[in-house]
């Protein structure tokens, strides 16, 4: 069975431990070594892999780390170029083809975000899927059979609007993120039947309210929801 520990979600870090109860994997590395350390009870050699979806510091910000201790660590050749890492433990991978970690098997797919190669993550082991999807204004797939839905829900649109930030922010925000309306619209779009529960990424400081984004997702799909 699939356990999700976000260990942190946000513009501040982005760490997730996923396990599927004999395969543990890190997704995204964003946060200090030592707290990713704490949050795996000091057992980061137990780790099958690290997934890394772009090259933003809040995603990668341990990598040399995670790397040197041993964990093999899985982004696309545009997030590793523009990282300029060259290690050993560096898996590249490709959009749209398949990979396995330990357990698990891994499909990277395309999303849209001003990053160099971004991408999210199906994930698969056993009869469970597990859908990661995160610094993405659009998502141009849908996911048939998904039990576990990891997905960002950074603003919503209203919020955003009443804030005061400068336009240019207010569209670079628009332009990478995924905002509430999106979310509902993704999981309007997707066959929930078999989803066992949803876990709400990355939400902005200023431009969310965790209460409100939580009871709507529940509402509208009739789903935990995990904030």
């Amino acid at each position: 069975m699939i356990e999700i520990n976000q260990i942190a979600s946000g513009s501040s870090g982005n760490a997730y431990h996923i396990s599927d109860g004999h395969c543990p994997l890190l997704v995204e590395c964003g946060i200090s070594f030592k707290r990713i350390q704490r949050a795996t009870g000091f057992r980061i050699s137990s780790l099958a892999g690290c997934l890394i979806s772009h090259e933003h510091k809040d995603h990668c910000k341990a990598i040399h780390d995670v790397l040197s201790a041993g964990v093999d660590c899985y982004m696309t050749a545009g997030t590793a170029a523009a990282l300029e890492i060259d290690h050993h433990r560096v898996k590249i991978i490709q959009a749209r083809s398949p990979f396995s970690v330990g357990a698990w098997s891994v499909l990277p797919f395309e999303t849209e975000h001003d990053a160099a190669d971004p991408v999210g993550f199906l994930m698969k082991s056993g009869n469970e899927k597990l859908l990661f999807l995160t610094d993405s204004y659009f998502c141009r797939y849908t996911f048939p059979g998904l039990t576990h839905i990891m997905i960002e829900c950074n603003y919503a649109l209203d919020i955003l609007m009443e804030n005061d930030l400068p336009a240019p922010h207010k569209k670079r925000v628009i332009q990478s993120h995924f905002s509430l309306a999106n979310v509902k619209a993704f999981l309007k779009a997707n066959d929930l039947n078999r989803v066992r529960d949803i876990h709400l990424l990355h939400l902005s400081r200023d431009n969310a309210d965790p209460v409100r984004f939580k009871a709507e997702i529940e509402q509208l799909t009739g789903k935990p929801v995990y904030v």
